[in-house]
């Protein structure tokens, strides 16, 4: 019989987060993600960013397509200022411990915790019993994700909240059914002014890659006449600016530029309302629309510069796929011997 695993009551403070390849980066992905993933660096904590491959083939992906965007992806999140050196970026299937664990997850999971994720609902709707199972199964994996590193906090959006209380609440079984504290209650990480970038054509509606109209969203990969076309025509209202943020209340577009303008800005949206005070709109959207310009031609240029040499590109994921796998893989092993799992050493 295998040494009982000598399980900690600590963890060391990891940050874990991923972003799926699923289509172009927008404004949205960076204010709401890839900004603060290169912030977070600065914290003294480990940052381990991963793109989620596999996440993306719970609804078909043409192949080619597949392999463009998870290295655009990877593009952004370096263009963005993560730093290979500094933080662990790699694609997913690279590294197998997520596939492993997942599955060991599936057995710990209860089917009734899937069918109430709101994701799962919205994205099968009436044809669920045509989708995948991989589809049903999405916050298992990214249960896997996150307690392969034994993660301690994970930055998340309000639209993820949801499975990453599932996470919770997978570690709090597993560590229950066999009696260890292995893996941590990972903590969510909300902040940030625009952490929920709204549509530029519908304040009330997210800010989507896959909105039919392209006026709706700035993409990272938009030029700096197009970023400043899209602000110009951006849907507001008649007001002037207030100078207070209970002033936009009731008008989602404004509050949406307003945050916009803080999150480019790195201020707090107060400060942009007590700056911009009785402004028109003819005034505050050329302010945003250079300061757009400014935040975010070098990241598209950075991002151009990377997708010609794809090499370069797959060379720094396969390095951070090596040094991921150096964490994930003792885990998984002392995973399978808390379960039971009968190991031997093979060349």
């Amino acid at each position: 019989m295998s040494e009982p695993v000598q399980t900690p009551q600590t963890f060391t403070p990891r940050i874990f987060s991923g972003i799926q390849p699923s289509g172009g980066m927008t404004l949205g992905n960076y204010l709401g993600a890839l900004k603060r993933f290169a912030e977070l660096q600065d914290r003294g904590q480990e940052t381990v960013y991963c793109v989620v491959d596999l996440h993306a083939i719970t609804v078909w992906q043409d192949p080619e397509r597949l392999t463009h965007q998870t290295r655009e992806i990877a593009a952004a999140f370096l263009a963005s200022g993560i730093d290979p050196k500094r933080s662990i970026l790699f694609n997913q299937s690279q590294v197998s411990a997520h596939a492993e664990l997942a599955w060991i997850f599936n057995c710990v999971a209860r089917i009734g915790w899937m069918y109430r994720m709101t994701q799962f609902k919205d994205k099968a709707g009436k044809n669920a019993e045509n989708s995948s199972l991989g589809l049903l199964a999405y916050p298992s994996l990214m249960a896997a994700d996150i307690l392969a590193y034994r993660a301690t906090h994970v930055p998340v959006g309000e639209d993820q909240k949801q499975h990453l209380e599932l996470t919770r609440d997978i570690a709090i079984k597993f560590n229950h059914d066999y009696g260890v504290n292995f893996f941590p209650v990972t903590e969510p990480l909300i902040e940030g002014a625009a952490t929920r970038v709204m549509s530029l054509r519908d304040g009330t509606k997210k800010m989507s890659k896959s909105d039919p109209s392209d006026q709706s969203r700035i993409n990272l990969t938009d030029d700096a006449d197009a970023i400043a076309q899209k602000i110009r025509k951006a849907k507001t209202d008649p007001e002037p600016l207030p100078d207070t943020l209970d002033g936009l209340k009731d008008r989602p577009e404004a509050r949406n530029l307003v945050n916009i303008y803080a999150g480019l800005a790195g201020v707090a949206p107060e400060a942009v309302v007590a700056e911009f005070a009785g402004a028109q709109f003819g005034t505050f959207k050329p302010r945003l629309a250079e300061l757009a310009v400014e935040k975010l031609a070098p990241i598209t240029a950075e991002m151009n510069r990377l997708m010609q040499d794809p090499g370069e590109i797959d060379r720094i994921l396969g390095d951070g796929a090596d040094r991921a796998d150096a964490i994930a893989r003792p885990v998984l092993e002392d995973v399978y011997r808390i379960t039971g799992m009968v190991r031997s050493r093979r060349r």
